[in-house]
């Protein structure tokens, strides 16, 4: 593994299990410095005897929370360089015509409100850098930004609106003349442990896998540590000019018609 992150400070959310999770772990071996957020505390400490990193107890909708980390971690490692907003729900979600008011609000606040504070708060923190303002912010959208899903109207809805506030994010840092840097990623079908459970569980595991498969041109799904690389490189300096972009890891299910 390379050790391209070394001396990088980096703040993930959603980070006890899944894509958060598989990225702690990534980036830590890549030399980083990582602090991540969830409310699993028993996997968090699992996971922070593994890699070495802190957790801090945050739920990403609390705006009153933000102040108080951005400045522990500013105050404890002198800077910010790196801010994955990973965390995400579909709790209380539904169909545009199933859907409660109290599902709607909790999707949004999650997974848009919890979004912007993120990116909102990095940038905050990154200006504060002792090398000027300068900084990868990674957010992570959803390939159903593009392909809606009639049955998760809610998630759909806010894994489209947080691309729109990447591009923004983007555009005002620049202007600003910050080397801050905003992207987002869109993954597909991720082979997540609540994916493999869900397999597992089914009444026929092999047909369930198939059609997980069967989602892709690819015929599979993506693994955890392919989407961790990714957010990787965008952390890194190799990606230093990318700002504003979105990338689709979906083994090129929203690229076309699959045919028949």
């Amino acid at each position: 593994m390379s050790k391209r992150l070394d001396g990088k400070v980096a703040l993930i959310t959603g980070g006890t299990s899944g894509i958060g999770a598989g990225t702690v772990r990534r980036l830590a071996a890549e030399g980083a410095k990582v602090i991540f957020t969830g409310s699993n505390r028993a996997a968090a400490d699992a996971l922070c005897a593994e890699t070495g990193a802190r957790f801090e107890a945050l739920r990403v909708q609390d705006a009153d929370a933000w102040t108080g980390l951005m400045e522990r971690i500013v105050s404890d490692y002198g800077r910010l360089d790196i801010a994955f907003a990973n965390a995400g729900t579909e709790h209380g979600d539904a169909s545009i015509e199933d859907i409660g008011i109290e599902g709607w609000d909790n999707v949004i606040a999650v997974n848009q409100t919890g979004v912007m504070l993120t990116v909102q708060h990095a940038i905050r923190a990154m200006k504060q850098n002792p090398d000027g303002p300068k900084g990868s912010i990674i957010v992570n959208s959803s390939m159903n930004a593009h392909r809606a899903m009639g049955n998760f109207m809610a998630y759909s809805v806010t894994k489209a609106a947080v691309v729109a506030l990447v591009k923004s994010a983007a555009v005002h840092c620049g202007n600003q003349g910050y080397q801050i840097r905003t992207n987002a990623i869109l993954p597909g079908v991720v082979e997540t442990a609540m994916i493999s459970d869900l397999i597992a569980s089914a009444d026929d595991p092999q047909a369930a896998r198939a059609a997980y498969n069967s989602m892709s041109p690819l015929r599979r799904m993506a693994t955890v540590e392919e989407v961790a690389g990714l957010v990787a490189w965008l952390a890194s300096d190799e990606a230093a000019f990318v700002s504003g972009s979105e990338y689709v890891i979906d083994g090129a299910t929203t690229a076309g018609m699959m045919g028949v």
